[in-house]
């Protein structure tokens, strides 16, 4: 009879949880349906066979900028965002290359992404910033009453808020990669998206911190100069802006052999 038993219990043997798996080419991951959907994923039943039936293979093809999720083991860019997928902590965002085959300008980087999400802070609903304006997820200004134009339900998970965040930055990726004109570095580029994530566009653009980068001058020094003024809202000197500018200084001047612009 123990035998038997034995022979029973193998013959229902379950894959493990979290274990890898793939749909039609797709990789994923092994997760009960209601991890999979909270994290923005797609359960595809019969691959993960000897599973429960509550628990499918959970893809995601679509994360960060021009990313998608699968184990960090597999991620020939070496490009990960985390926070975007569902699943287990290797199993997260493989973004395009940061310089030399990626995008262009490239995605932000995981130092930029945690500075800019440590200053925004977490709102899972539209909610008035510090000087009364819209804002849902990180930092993301509303452009409409109910800020339907994120394309997600509120309240928001912070893996949705984040690929909002990624797709905001564009942005301001875009619009400094048109205005400077010298070779910057990734934790260089991330440290004046924040800023410019900020401050926006057009305050970046006139500003006299990126003239001062076109005509030359030490990046290091002009960041270290320049940043710190950009401390006030509504007219106002604010602490956490203060703080903010501090922490894009030290990133800024963080050594990283990973090129950002030109691209």
């Amino acid at each position: 009879m123990k035998l038997i038993a034995l022979i029973l219990a193998a013959g229902v043997a379950r894959a493990a949880v979290n274990g890898a798996c793939s749909v039609n080419g797709t990789p994923g991951v092994c997760l009960p349906t209601a991890s999979c959907s909270s994290g923005g994923g797609k359960s595809t039943a019969g691959f993960c066979p000897n599973d429960p039936a509550d628990v499918r293979c959970c893809t995601k093809t679509a994360c960060g900028s021009g990313g998608n999720c699968r184990f960090t083991s597999a991620c020939s860019t070496g490009n990960i965002a985390s926070g975007l997928c569902p699943g287990p902590t290797d199993f997260k965002c493989c973004l395009p290359a940061a310089s030399g085959g990626g995008g262009c300008p490239p995605t932000i980087n995981a130092a930029t992404q945690s500075l800019i999400k440590e200053f925004e802070g977490f709102v899972a609903k539209p909610a008035p910033d510090p000087i009364g304006l819209p804002t849902v997820g990180y930092g993301h200004l509303c452009q409409t009453k109910s800020c339907s134009e994120v394309g997600f339900a509120f309240p928001l998970t912070q893996a949705q808020a984040t690929t909002i965040m990624l797709r905001d930055s564009t942005t301001f990726t875009k619009c400094l990669r048109s205005a400077i004109k010298v070779k910057l570095n990734a934790n260089q580029f991330g440290a004046l998206t924040s800023w410019a994530y900020n401050v926006g566009c057009g305050n970046a653009g006139g500003s006299s911190l990126i003239s001062r980068l076109n005509a030359g001058e030490a990046p290091n020094t002009v960041a270290s100069q320049e940043l710190p003024k950009w401390n006030k809202a509504g007219g106002a000197v604010l602490a956490g802006l203060t703080r903010r500018r501090a922490a894009e200084v030290t990133l800024f001047k963080t050594a990283t052999s990973t090129g950002a612009i030109p691209c």
